[in-house]
């Protein structure tokens, strides 16, 4: 018995075998590595203007926890200054009682940010999510249907933002 192989056989074998060592250099990790924790103690230094809404708190209030686990900074670098707006809208009216049955909060955030030592202006934007919601027929449940579509949209804002701020104080 030989034991022959076919090219065919030989080229699969290659590839597969190159394919392996392809894939042995390859590491699952953060895109944003921050590996001597520069970016995580700068976030940490970041303080907030205060909030006029309770949307534009929530936001604050989540990115306060993004970035710094909870704690507000005794001593900060910098300085975010934060404006948030809201707005709910009906869509999908119903035809017989022109009354939605669905709505859409949007949350609207335009911050800067600003190293407080020499107030360079280190970044600003502006960001928008939209959060849906069905409308029920009960009043109360309406109401907390339309807060809870807020405080989401907030919370998504918030994300938005915090992405911003890591790519701006991680270069």
């Amino acid at each position: 018995m030989s034991c022959e192989l076919k090219p065919s056989t030989v080229l699969r074998r290659s590839l597969l075998i190159g394919a392996a060592l392809l894939l042995a250099g390859c590491q699952a990790r953060p895109l944003y590595q921050d590996a001597n924790g520069e970016t995580r103690g700068a976030l940490a230094a970041i303080a907030y203007s205060e909030a006029r809404s309770r949307v534009g708190l929530e936001t604050r209030n989540r990115l306060i926890f993004l970035t710094s686990g909870g704690d507000e900074t005794k001593t900060p670098e910098y300085q975010v200054d934060l404006t948030v707006a809201s707005s709910i809208a009906g869509v999908l009216l119903e035809t017989g009682a022109d009354t939605p049955n669905a709505g859409r909060a949007v949350a609207t955030g335009t911050y800067t940010l600003k190293r407080i030592s020499d107030d360079t202006v280190i970044r600003t934007g502006r960001r928008q999510t939209v959060a849906l919601f069905d409308y029920p027929r009960q009043e109360f449940a309406k109401l907390r249907a339309r807060r809870d579509a807020e405080t989401r949209a907030a919370r998504e804002l918030a994300e938005l933002i915090y992405a911003d701020l890591t790519m701006a104080l991680g270069r």
